[in-house]
This record gives structure tokens, C-alpha cells and sequence, in this order.
């Protein structure tokens, strides 16, 4: 008997999950330092992320969090990226705006959405492990977007312990769910 597609595609897409997370968590990192937190969600976490995103649309009228809650509805799976930028890398270069890491650490905030000021290296770090993420997922065919919105509603609800996030949804049909999304509401 044929295998029917939408019977294995959550489970196929939990595997490829997998897959971008080893292929993010294997990205080069500054000074071999790897401050990545990685989490995978499915059914549960991701309704608490489309919910707390719908909150937030209303507490900022900010649109675009109730269309990213929608896809983040309509995604299989949603991968959350963090990292602990409140964590230097001790080179005193001043990348991030302060003369020392010593003068970094003395800065440390708490923001309106992420943890601040951060270390330009974690962040980065993040980014490079984003990008073979997103690689891996665009080779295997898996529609994807990388959403400040969707890293933020998990900051929000302490889905990882880290200072800034950033969410990949993934989604398989026909027409990515993420490519012609209404610019207002």
C-alpha cells in the first residue's frame, strides 16, 4: 500500500529538525566556545508561543505578531535558538561598545524584550549556526523563516534559559506558508 505524505510529515519533519539542529549546533563558534541553546518544539510549546504571541500583538498593536502567530500555528515544528550574549568572550576588544569586558559585565540590563548590552561573539555565533540551520533546511526542501517574534514569545515564557532568541518554524506544503504573508492587518 502507497505511504500517504501527510500521514509520515510531522514525523518526517521532527527527523529533519534534528538534523538542522546537529547541523546548527556543528557551525563554526568564536574562540571554539559554544554558548548555544537549542530546543526543539512541537504540538504543546508551539500553541504557548502562537498564544503569547497573540498577547503580545494586542499589548503592542503590532500586526505582524498575530501573523506570526498564524504561522507558527501552521508550522510542524518551530526550533528556538539562544545563547547568552550577557556572556563574554574575555577579549576586551570593545566590540560592544565598552571598553573592557570588565565594563561590559558592570552594563548588564534587563530590556524591554532580550538581556542587554550583549557580546558581539555569541551573537554571531548564533547567526553563522542560523545560517547552516536554514542551509540544511532549504537543501532538504523544508520551508522555513527565521522570527525575532517567535524567539521573543519564547524569552517571554522561559521556554530556554537565555538572554536573546530567535525562532525557526518549519513547515512542508505545497506553497510556502511564509512567503506570501500579508504585510498589514
Amino acid at each position: 500500500m502507497p505511504i500517504n505524505l501527510e500521514s509520515i510529515k510531522k514525523d518526517s519533519l521532527l527527523e529533519v529538525a534534528k538534523e538542522i539542529a546537529l547541523s546548527a549546533r556543528t557551525a563554526p563558534k568564536a574562540r571554539g566556545m559554544d554558548d548555544i541553546i537549542i530546543a526543539i518544539l512541537t504540538d504543546e510549546e508551539k500553541e504557548e508561543v502562537a498564544k503569547k504571541l497573540e498577547s503580545l500583538a494586542n499589548e503592542r498593536n503590532l500586526w505582524w505578531f498575530k501573523r506570526d502567530a498564524d504561522n507558527v500555528r501552521n508550522s510542524s515544528i518551530v526550533i528556538l535558538f539562544g545563547v547568552k550574549g550577557s556572556k563574554p568572550r574575555e577579549l576586551n576588544c570593545g566590540a560592544c561598545g565598552y571598553k573592557d569586558c570588565t565594563e561590559f559585565k558592570k552594563a548588564m540590563r534587563g530590556g524591554n524584550d532580550f538581556v542587554g548590552p550583549s557580546c558581539v561573539y555569541p551573537l554571531v555565533d548564533v547567526g553563522i549556526a542560523l545560517g547552516s540551520a536554514v542551509k540544511l533546511a532549504s537543501i532538504l526542501g523544508v520551508d522555513n523563516r527565521i522570527m525575532y517574534t517567535v524567539g521573543l514569545a519564547a524569552k517571554k515564557l522561559n521556554l530556554v534559559d537565555a538572554d536573546f532568541i530567535l525562532g525557526l518554524p518549519l513547515s512542508a506544503t505545497g506553497k510556502s506558508i511564509y512567503f506570501d504573508r500579508p504585510r498589514q492587518s
